[in-house]
């Protein structure tokens, strides 16, 4: 059974259990709510919250998602309340001195972290949920300033939720935490991309993901189609090992559905048509009903376990910040049993409208009515071209583009989501819509430190990230630039030839005129010419080899 309560002025739920007490709190921040220059600052803040709290012989942990974070506990009353009570008191004086090694333990965490193989980048682009996909670009170059902030602002009393597990609601709890203002989950951005679609990425798996309203019959359609899929697929096709689906919810009423299936390189192309014909059956409502009443049936058992609401704590103190109701068991269950296979039919072809699809490079889906995403930009902006090796730049008042024989790729200074920004000059602006212009000014010809810095204005500081300093050999040169060594090195040589050259046809025709006594003079003159057509041939040898790496 569930209870809601207040602490300190902050919404909880709690639900009865035996055994050790666990609690802990949600905010309603994450990802989603972040920019790409400041990627990263809410798992930093989580960090340093917890760092205080040290070893115990307790689990404790916190987690960073789309939309909500996480910290919590399990162990006795006294750990749980003084865990709670740190947390809080850590959010208002984070330890600063702990920030940069806190940056390199995220570096490390993140180099080991998977991904969604860029499905939300490609829906989203760089910008709220899309973020997910990106690296926690903002973290390097966050300051304490900026970090304290953060957490003033984001993790405070009204945007807090409390949900506690265990036998009573611990006595003397408090959640010290500062005044401040609920945050709305933050707006789900325009999808960038009119599906449904597909791009190419990686070599060994087929992944979707599909855009649906969250509830009950959604997540019996995301268990639903993981069936048709290992039937298809594994069971009947034998072309995957893997063939899985995820439901994952989001603060805003949608959820992802998101699916994936192993291949060989030998059967891709196989498991590419798998997932794309399971999906086009699912649409037309060939869906087996026994596999709907088998799905209600296992979710309607897992409701009837001795934890089954403690297991949902979280989620429930998450809609408390949403101001959605807490279910019961009997109420979610009434709700199970009224999805029918209708409804499911419903959100398959909901979710098949949005189908986002990542196919293997080298393979399509064009076949199947599905929209290849261009990696490319309608059209360039206007402004100034500067030439580079098979490229042009533009710059203008209104942003960057640079031109391709392939294509054309554009960054608009109001649509800038972040540059990246290198001493030595370079810079990669990266769009809301995922596109992205690299400048490097060694490869572009005309463009000047002056430009340069007029660029960095239109972008501004808030959403410049600076870069550490680049070694030589990572500043790529231009072809003519790279000749250059190569050029002065056959000019020498033809040089010293010529000056070898001269001086034996100066000694020969001396000794023309004057013959020598002995044989002497003649072979000294040999030696001449001898050294005159060696530094020849090492010239033309090296013209050659330079014409032909041309």
């Amino acid at each position: 059974m569930l209870s809601t309560f207040e602490v300190d002025g902050i919404p909880a739920v709690a639900a009865k259990r035996a055994g050790p007490l666990s609690a802990g709190l949600v905010f309603r921040v994450g990802r989603a709510d972040e920019t790409l220059a400041t990627a990263g600052i809410t798992h930093l803040v989580e960090h340093l919250a917890l760092h205080r709290v040290g070893l115990g012989e307790h689990h404790y942990g916190g987690a960073t998602g789309p939309d909500h974070t996480y910290f919590e506990m399990e162990g006795s009353e006294s750990d749980v309340v003084s865990f709670l009570a740190g947390v809080c008191a850590a959010l208002g004086d984070l330890p600063m001195d702990r920030l940069e090694t806190e940056k390199s333990i995220l570096r490390t965490e993140e180099s080991r972290r998977g991904g969604t193989g860029l499905l939300f980048r490609h829906r989203y682009g760089a910008q709220g949920y899309g973020l997910s996909d990106y690296l926690e670009l903002g973290v390097p170059q966050l300051g304490p300033a900026e970090v304290a902030h953060w957490a003033r602002t984001w993790f405070t009393r009204e945007n807090a939720a409390l949900w506690v597990a265990g036998e009573n609601v611990p006595a003397g709890l408090r959640l010290p935490l500062p005044s401040g203002v609920h945050r709305p989950v933050p707006p789900r951005p325009a999808a960038s991309v009119t599906t449904p679609a597909y791009f190419t990425h990686g070599e060994g798996s087929v992944g979707f993901s599909a855009l649906v309203r969250r509830g009950v019959a959604a997540q019996v359609f995301a268990n639903v189609l993981e069936r048709e899929l290992f039937r298809a697929l594994r069971q009947e096709g034998g072309y995957s090992y893997q063939a899985t689906t995820s439901y994952q919810a989001r603060g805003d009423h949608f959820a992802e559905v998101l699916g994936v299936a192993d291949a060989l390189p030998d059967t891709q192309a196989a498991v590419v048509g798998g997932v794309i014909d399971v999906l086009a059956q699912v649409k037309i409502g060939r869906i087996d009903p026994r596999d709907v009443e088998t799905v209600r049936s296992q979710a309607e058992s897992a409701l009837y376990g001795a934890d089954a609401d403690v297991a949902r704590l979280p989620d429930h103190a998450a809609r408390l910040l949403s101001g959605a109701p807490l279910l019961s068991t009997e109420e979610r269950i009434a709700e199970l049993r009224a999805v029918g296979f209708e409804q499911v039919q419903a959100v398959a072809a909901e979710a098949c409208a949005s189908v986002l699809l990542r196919v293997p490079h080298g393979r399509s889906a064009d076949w199947a009515g599905y929209a290849e995403i261009s990696r490319f930009s309608p059209s360039a902006i206007a402004g100034n071209r500067f030439p580079a090796e098979n490229t042009h730049l533009v710059v203008g008042p209104e942003g960057c583009s640079v031109e391709t024989p392939e294509g054309v790729s554009t960054v608009r200074f109001t649509e800038c989501a972040a540059m990246l920004a290198w001493p030595d000059g370079a810079r990669r602006l990266i769009g809301t819509d995922g596109r992205s212009v690299h400048i490097e000014p060694t490869l572009v010809t005309g463009l000047t430190p002056a430009l340069i810095a007029t660029i960095d204005a239109a972008v501004g500081p808030h959403r410049t990230v600076p870069q550490t300093v680049r070694q030589p050999q990572e500043i790529p040169v231009s072809a003519s630039a790279a000749a250059a060594p190569a050029k002065r090195a056959s000019k020498v040589l033809f040089i010293t030839a010529a000056v070898f050259g001269v001086v034996a046809l100066l000694a020969t025709a001396g000794m023309a005129m004057d013959p020598p006594e002995d044989a002497s003079g003649w072979v000294g003159a040999g030696v001449l010419w001898l050294f005159a057509g060696l530094w020849v041939f090492l010239a033309v040898k090296r013209r050659r080899v330079r014409t032909a790496l041309a």
